[in-house]
């Protein structure tokens, strides 16, 4: 009965294209939409993530985000080393800053300062140069991604030229030499990213009484780091987070103080609804031209329980197509778009997520057609 279900399905060629087509479009806008969103939200904590070294970070109390400089003093570096458990802590510097291109054009940056002495704290990814470089005289080291976007510049002949290792830049009227360039995940801020000594930061920016944005710490070996991590906040009364506490953290805020949540919120409710929309309506159509089927395999004997299960069969092989065409068109989508700007982040997690949108829409479209094969009289088929 299950393969006449197909075939009586299939036959109907045009509702049956309709059908699918309808799921493929729901479940392609929602895994689009939602791929989109998650691409965005890890971008928005990529920071953290280009920083793996430390188990813990250590922050003011009222960081709300990695882009929110509330300094603290430097004693506060001895403090989280004095405390029980820390294999080591290095200091950081983060933030905004004026930039001078070599032409004189001028730019905001995020300047990131990294400690003098172990460098921890870089990007893990060199595309030229080595971190040894940073110990040369006014080094800094550039991301490959800006060089000829964000920091290209104008020439003399009026073309246009990346800048490239030796050239110099001004940060806060300070010399920097560019010594070498990094890759790091695309960013949710804009601004170019500028990584240095933590000593030579602090001369790039304005002098103030606290300067120091985070302390990075590692924990011993066989140490509890969510242990280590409440002992940090008690002694010192700084606020510890470990890396995936701190991204979720930044994205946390991002949601709560913008409306993209909301936005593609809306989206992927569209998809829904639409999908819902058009294969209900047709497969609704579909059963109601198959009545006359259905009302003669009822006078023939079949049960409600074996009509029910080939209007599931129907709706379910309808459903895992049009799934696997959406989703795969969303795939599709991502992997042209991975080398552009677009934020794009498909886990499994969202396929999964996908697939139980796509089940709950096949198994509505198809309630209308159950009720209406389940009440049927058989003696339809003897009308007309």
């Amino acid at each position: 009965m299950n393969l006449f279900a197909l075939k009586m399905l299939i036959g109907d060629r045009a509702k049956y294209l309709g059908i699918i087509m309808g799921l493929t479009f729901a479940s392609l806008l929602i895994t689009q939409q939602a791929a989109i969103f998650l691409g965005l939200m890890t971008r928005t904590y990529s920071f953290v993530t280009d920083t793996p070294q430390p188990d813990l970070w250590i922050m003011d109390p009222e960081v709300q985000h990695h882009a929110d400089n509330k300094p603290m003093l430097d004693r506060e570096l001895y403090r989280v080393r004095g405390v029980e458990g820390v294999a080591w802590a290095v200091p950081m510097f983060k933030s905004f800053v004026r930039l001078k291109l070599p032409n004189g054009a001028p730019r905001q940056c995020i300047l990131v300062g990294v400690d003098d002495a172990t460098l921890l704290g870089l990007p893990a990814e060199f595309v030229s140069g080595q971190p040894e470089d940073l110990r040369k005289s006014d080094a800094v080291l550039v991301n490959i991604d800006d060089v000829s976007d964000k920091l290209g510049y104008k020439d003399d002949s009026g073309g246009r030229r990346p800048v490239q290792v030796g050239d110099t830049l001004e940060l806060n009227d300070k010399r920097g030499v560019i010594a070498g360039t990094f890759r790091i995940n695309k960013a949710f801020f804009w601004e170019p990213v500028i990584y240095t000594t933590y000593s030579r930061a602090l001369q790039f920016s304005p002098r103030e009484r606290k300067q120091m944005s985070y302390v990075l710490v590692k924990a011993k070996p066989g140490v509890d780091v969510e242990q280590l991590r409440k002992d940090i906040e008690s002694q010192t009364g700084m606020a510890a987070y470990s890396g995936p506490a701190f991204a979720w953290l930044t994205a946390k805020y991002i949601l709560e103080k913008t409306g993209i949540a909301i936005n593609f919120g809306i989206a992927v409710l569209l998809g829904f609804i639409v999908g819902t929309a058009v294969a209900g309506q047709t497969f609704y159509n579909f059963t109601l031209d198959n009545l006359r089927h259905f009302g003669a395999l009822k006078a023939l004997g079949t049960g409600n329980w074996t009509l029910l299960r080939m209007i599931l069969v129907q709706a379910l092989s309808v459903g895992l197509i049009g799934y696997g065409l959406g989703v795969g068109g969303a795939a599709f989508f991502g992997k042209t778009i991975e080398n552009s700007d677009l934020a794009f982040y498909l886990p499994w997690q969202l396929l999964a997520v996908t697939g139980v949108a796509v089940l709950a829409i096949v198994i509505i479209a198809s309630l209308l057609s159950i009720r209406k094969v389940l009440t049927l009289e058989p003696a339809i088929v003897f009308k007309g």
